[in-house]
């Protein structure tokens, strides 16, 4: 019996899955946020990224600001293989989290203000539905963050057709990374969601939680400085100190998201099971 049932559930939650990623680049409000999503991304490939990464690449630039700061001063990004990626990961460390608030904060809302989600929950378990959506969700931003490193790519290739192989490499890097930085975010937007009435409010849940958790764990740590360890608790608590290990040394951060992820997940998973919507 279990041998039959365990690839039906897992099959299930594929095509749960796969119909979130459908939804969200066929329909126009899909189609409409993609090509906001691109614009915008378009606008920090051309002007920061490149801007930044001109300097990177100029003598003249590194010596300025090894004489401003001293010796070692931004490193990671002087001694990266192709600046394009380096300036990138910078800024997307901070700006696909932040995304992923908004972006995923509708798994469940929709479903619990149209009245959907008994009807959905009459063809699979909750668990499924639960964790269909949240990997479909997980999808969607792999593809999105693809989207924006072979954008960077191309950029790359424009100026140095010879960065192709570690452009490749930087990027593969870069991905693994954001997936896993981003995945208690939207296992956090799955819990909020299955909250809130709304999607927005979902997002403003998140963001004010976030706030008022980061100022009381910082005056505990003002307090009981042996309880520094509690600002591990925060999704994105990690990223500060990811932005000078680029490359694959930043893995070594990975279990913190991966374990806040799982903490959210079983939350989640037990609102889901528990609540009557």
């Amino acid at each position: 019996m279990t041998s039959t049932t365990a690839p039906s559930a897992m099959r299930q939650i594929g095509m749960i899955s796969q119909f979130e990623v459908t939804k969200r680049f066929i329909n126009p409000g899909g189609m409409i946020a993609l090509l906001a999503y691109v614009l915008i991304w378009a606008l920090i490939l051309l002007y920061p990224v490149q801007s930044a990464a001109d300097f990177l690449v100029n003598p003249m630039f590194k010596e300025f600001v090894v004489g401003l700061y001293g010796p070692g001063a931004f490193d990671t990004l002087f001694d990266a293989p192709v600046p394009e990626y380096a300036v990138l990961w910078c800024i997307s460390l901070y700006l696909f989290p932040l995304f992923s608030l908004f972006i995923c904060a509708d798994q469940f809302c929709s479903d619990k203000q149209r009245g959907t989600f008994r009807f959905l929950t009459l063809r699979v378990s909750r668990s499924q539905l639960f964790f269909g959506r949240f990997i479909g969700q997980m999808a969607i931003q792999a593809l999105l963050i693809c989207v924006t490193l072979v954008a960077t790519l191309l950029l790359v290739l424009i100026r140095d057709a010879s960065l192709l192989l570690p452009s490749l490499s930087s990027a593969l890097i870069i991905l693994l990374n954001l997936i896993v930085v981003i995945m208690p975010y939207v296992a956090l937007m799955a819990v909020f969601s299955l909250i809130a009435k709304t999607a927005r409010q979902a997002s403003i849940f998140a963001i004010v939680l976030w706030v008022i958790a980061s100022m009381v764990i910082s005056i505990i740590n003002m307090q009981y400085p042996a309880l520094e360890f509690l600002h591990w608790v925060l999704p994105g608590s990690q990223i500060s100190s990811m932005i000078n290990s680029l490359g694959i040394n930043a893995l070594i951060y990975a279990p913190i998201p991966l374990i806040q992820t799982v903490c959210f997940l079983l939350l989640g998973h037990s609102i889901m099971n528990r609540s009557k919507i």
